[in-house]
């Protein structure tokens, strides 16, 4: 695993009581671990969160400061917004 370095943190009792579960369930040998897992799980969400604002995100803003009527207007998009809402209200009730 290599070096190591020692932190004292705060949590809130669900998560402690959750961290807790985990080690008592054998999934995991110790809360360190069960915090190890999490953290690593939380780098590949954010690499994939900065991946996909690389790829898709910026070009997209790009292409709206190049060309602003190639976008929708902000009413238009929440007019349909409203009517999908609607829509879905009507159906469900």
């Amino acid at each position: 695993m290599g070096a190591t370095q020692k932190r004292t943190i705060s949590l809130p009792i669900e998560q402690a009581d959750f961290i807790d579960s985990l080690v008592a369930g054998g999934g995991y040998a110790s809360a360190s671990e069960v915090v190890r897992d999490g953290l690593r799980a939380l780098r590949v969400r954010e690499a994939a969160m900065s991946d996909w604002l690389a790829r898709e995100a910026l070009p997209i803003y790009d292409r709206m400061l190049d060309d602003p009527s190639s976008g929708i207007p902000a009413d238009q998009v929440f007019d349909e917004i409203r009517a999908l809402h609607a829509a879905r209200i009507r159906d469900d009730g």
